[in-house]
């Protein structure tokens, strides 16, 4: 069983499998298997002049792919409340009121973007795949790990995801009853109100 690969298909009873599974338990007629490659952020706090370099790196590399790719972006909400925590330590601790009303307005700004949903970031996913045969799992290892360094050519990371990461990836893509959660202790807060 390969750790990284997520099968597409059908089992011998004929259950859709949308898991990692071993080989030997899946009928492998019209089966896909697949790679998912995470991509980092990939303009954030960039100049115009290093975008357009960057730009040009990535589409002279992936100028020479004759395959079939897929790639993704996808809104994520962001947790904005240790910065909220941050400011409000700063602030309760601060006797300088220049500094308080600073971070007082700067509260009420993030707040703002928090309640208008307007936080998220941007996670940029690329899938690949290979009809299933022998020995394909190496070919398609290769393949990934190609379209890693050509991000890294243009100074981008990316990794192949895990087990984990797959499930939930294609939970969110293809599955609209999904709640993407994470892995996180939850506590009871109220919003900081900031009046004036």
């Amino acid at each position: 069983m390969a750790v990284h690969f997520g099968y597409l298909g059908h089992n011998k009873r004929g259950d859709i499998i949308f898991n990692l599974v071993n080989f030997l338990e899946i009928d492998t007629r019209g089966i896909d298997l697949l790679h998912s490659i995470r991509v980092a952020e990939l303009v954030s706090l960039l100049s115009d002049r290093e975008k357009k370099s960057k730009s040009n790196t990535l589409t002279a590399e992936f100028s020479a792919i004759d395959k079939i790719f897929k790639f993704l972006a996808i809104s994520k909400p962001v947790d904005i409340s240790p910065l909220l925590s941050n400011y409000q330590q700063i602030y309760s601790n601060t006797s300088n009121l220049k500094q308080k009303e600073l971070l007082r307005l700067e509260m009420r700004s993030i707040s703002n973007f928090a309640l208008s949903g307007e936080v998220v970031e941007r996670q940029f996913y690329i899938m690949i795949w290979e009809k299933y045969q022998d020995g394909v799992e190496v070919d398609l290892t290769k393949r990934a790990m190609e379209i890693i360094s050509m991000f890294e050519s243009a100074s981008i990371k990316a990794s192949i995801l895990k087990e984990k990461d797959i499930i939930r990836l294609c939970n969110l893509i293809n599955n609209p009853a999904f709640v993407n959660l994470e892995d996180v202790s939850v506590n009871q807060t109220l919003p900081f109100v900031i009046g004036g």
